[in-house]
């Protein structure tokens, strides 16, 4: 397991007028700091110390989500006025809806 590979970012938090540091695959870790830098510093080495804690606890460590495999595929739900108007739309454009939405979703 390497922390490196987890995702993590940085944000100003204004309620506590610090960095905040984040990890997309540990939402209920943070670390607050002066500086970018020392906000990424130590999220890292937090999410380091409670990995080897979970490593000793026996719990499953999760994967980074840049080593997960994606098939591309997900499946959304709207209601029916909204697939209604999608598919008005694409088909005015002549494209499928999958294309519209995909195209929506990457802009």
């Amino acid at each position: 397991m390497n922390i490196s590979h987890y995702t993590y970012r940085v944000t100003w938090s204004q309620e506590d007028e610090e960095y905040v540091g984040l990890c997309a695959e540990f939402p209920s870790l943070s670390w607050l700091a002066a500086t970018p830098e020392k906000a990424l510093t130590g999220i890292c080495r937090l999410v380091g110390e409670v990995v080897v804690e979970m490593k000793a606890a026996g719990e499953p460590i999760p994967l980074a989500l840049s080593e997960k495999q994606y098939s591309g595929r997900f499946m959304v739900r709207v209601p029916a006025l909204v697939h209604r108007s999608l598919a008005t739309e694409a088909a005015e454009q002549g494209i499928s809806i999958n294309r519209l939405v995909s195209a929506r979703l990457s802009a």
